[in-house]
């Protein structure tokens, strides 16, 4: 496939660039096609800003935390493909999307990076070609696009925009530790060519869900898809988490299929909202000793299915 070439703009000193996290995915499994590993994001109000400082006195690019390698590596890539010259700097991240928890941190830190990096060169990049950097790297999430997105994260690359959500929120627990996402990334799925069957049969309920705003639906698929990754990543947590919701009313459960958080779902419209939020909550700290609240994203896209559509807000 050729790809477009990145597009031009007037280069700076210093630039921010922010992406948003996900709550783990409202759908993630394996379609009956080649690369069929697919997942569906979840947008919260979560983000990674990365700021990126050019100096002229330095002749290598440096990292803080030090520890953010992968975003050092991406914007040697980017620096490489696109400076002028020698490109020397600083490039500092802070996110409040927990690590190692299946939230896209890791993810968002990059696309982050790829904003703020592009920013300072003067250099706009479209989404398919960030794709095949951030592929040279590591699975990621679909969150440089706008909107819940059908992404082939092992493939890195954009399957489907499915539109935007009404309102909601996860009231979410985290069961411990932390997950590896290339470790687990390799691990072989265990589903059947019926199981693939039906993660196809869920993709388009999904789709349809999300566009026409069928939140009771999202909050089915959802759940079902939590349930399914049991065989794969096991949270000791769903059955109870499940009767919770549906105790309080709630949309759903949706989990991080490859981290160790799950939630309820609520719909942040309903009347009963706050009062559920607060069942919710209480309910939740006391099955898992901790409980956060995590508010969905909402986007004004131009239209179904334009992977480039931009407009958060």
């Amino acid at each position: 496939m050729t790809t477009p070439k990145a597009s031009t703009r007037r280069p700076r000193n210093r630039f921010v660039g922010r992406a948003y996290g996900t709550f783990g995915e409202l759908l993630q499994g394996v379609l009956p096609e080649e690369d069929g590993d697919f997942l569906v994001t979840m947008p919260i109000a979560r983000w990674s800003t990365a700021t990126f400082h050019r100096d002229p006195e330095l002749r290598d690019l440096a990292v803080w935390p030090p520890h953010k390698t992968k975003a050092l590596t991406l914007a040697r890539l980017i620096a490489a493909d696109h400076a002028t010259g020698t490109t020397g700097g600083n490039l500092v991240l802070r996110s409040d999307i927990p690590e190692g928890k299946g939230l896209a941190s890791s993810s968002a830190d990059l696309v982050a990076t790829a904003h703020a990096v592009c920013g300072v060169l003067g250099v706009e990049l479209p989404p398919t070609r960030l794709e095949d950097y951030l592929r040279a790297i590591e699975p990621t999430d679909g969150v440089l696009y706008p909107g819940v997105v059908a992404f082939h994260h092992r493939a890195v690359r954009i399957r489907s925009t499915l539109g935007s959500l009404p309102p909601v929120s996860v009231v979410g627990v985290d069961e411990g530790g932390e997950v590896d996402t290339l470790e687990f990334n390799r691990l072989p799925k265990p589903f059947s060519r019926r199981d693939q069957h039906e993660y196809a049969d869920l993709l388009h309920r999904l789709s349809a869900a999300v566009r026409t705003g069928d939140l009771t639906e999202v909050g089915r698929v959802a759940t079902r898809s939590a349930e399914m990754n049991q065989r794969l990543r096991p949270k000791r947590l769903l059955a109870a988490l499940r009767a919770t919701c549906r105790d309080v009313g709630g949309l759903g459960v949706v989990c991080a299929h490859s981290g160790t958080t799950l939630g309820v779902l609520l719909d942040g419209t309903e009347t009963e909202y706050r009062s559920k939020l607060r069942q919710t909550l209480a309910a939740c700290r006391r099955l898992a000793g901790n409980a956060s609240v995590y508010r969905g994203l909402t986007f004004d896209l131009p239209a179904p299915h334009d992977a480039g559509a931009t407009g958060l807000r």
